[in-house]
């Protein structure tokens, strides 16, 4: 389907005006794109930002040498990276799909921004079906929940949660990533234990309990725990098992 870029630049350009800077647009653009901009007046857009965004999406739908599926890519990339206010990202995905742009392509925006975090495989399997879906709550519940079980099988633990995380992490547990010889050693596992038992107190115990409407999570707040608890499991894979005895 071609795309009436007239319409979506305007509209966008309105949208983010207040939201970003003139910096900010520019070096978004010129991270994505591979041309110069151009100039095509409008004497509707009174705002310098709304202007830039309205020129270098112009730019874009005038490129013929990409096809129609390149170009949406570029589209969507360009203005998601734009926009860093959850609303108004609504706003954006809203206005793209009014005007011809796929849900598969804001899918696939999606999945590379979950990709660009390069979790732990674990993570991977248990929350990335529920990301690309936007259930953001249920896939940071479901990773929390696997940490936590991964946690218990290698401690060989009947414990659940953050007492778990306390009893076997630290230097007086039976998971160690260090000698625990020194300082350093002693504040690295202690750390680990604290993050792990922040996970479940802060995270998984939330979201078992509450409704998920009453616990929001938006999508930055969900790739910023995973990447946590991606963090976590590549302790857990270092980790050994030792029993004291």
């Amino acid at each position: 389907m071609k795309l009436n870029y007239k319409i979506i630049a305007v509209e966008v350009g309105d949208l983010l005006k207040y939201d970003t800077t003139i910096n900010e647009i520019n070096r978004i653009a010129e991270a994505i794109f591979n041309f110069e901009r151009e100039e095509f007046p409008n004497e509707n857009i009174t705002s310098s930002r709304a202007k830039l965004i309205y020129d270098w999406i112009m730019t874009l739908g005038k490129q013929s040498g990409l096809s129609i599926d390149a170009k949406n890519k570029l589209l969507v990339d360009f203005c998601m990276k734009l926009v860093s206010n959850e609303q108004l990202k609504e706003g954006v995905i809203s206005i793209l799909k009014e005007n011809g742009i796929s849900d598969f392509s804001l899918k696939e925006q999606d999945l590379n921004e979950f990709n660009a975090r390069n979790f732990h495989s674990e993570v991977v399997k248990h929350a990335r079906k529920l990301f690309l879906q936007k259930n953001y709550f249920h896939a940071v519940f479901e990773a929390s929940k696997a940490y936590n079980k991964a946690v218990k099988e290698k401690a060989c633990s009947n414990k659940e949660g953050a007492s778990l995380m306390m009893e076997v992490w630290g230097c007086k547990g039976v998971l160690k990533i260090t000698r625990c010889e020194t300082d350093t050693d002693e504040n690295v596992q202690d750390g680990v234990k604290f993050l792990s038992s922040g996970l479940m107190r802060a995270i998984r115990n939330p979201t078992a309990h509450e409704p998920a409407l009453d616990w929001p999570i938006d999508k930055q707040e969900c790739l910023e725990i995973l990447s946590l608890i991606s963090f976590l499991f590549r302790q857990l894979d270092k980790a050994v098992y030792y029993s004291g005895e």
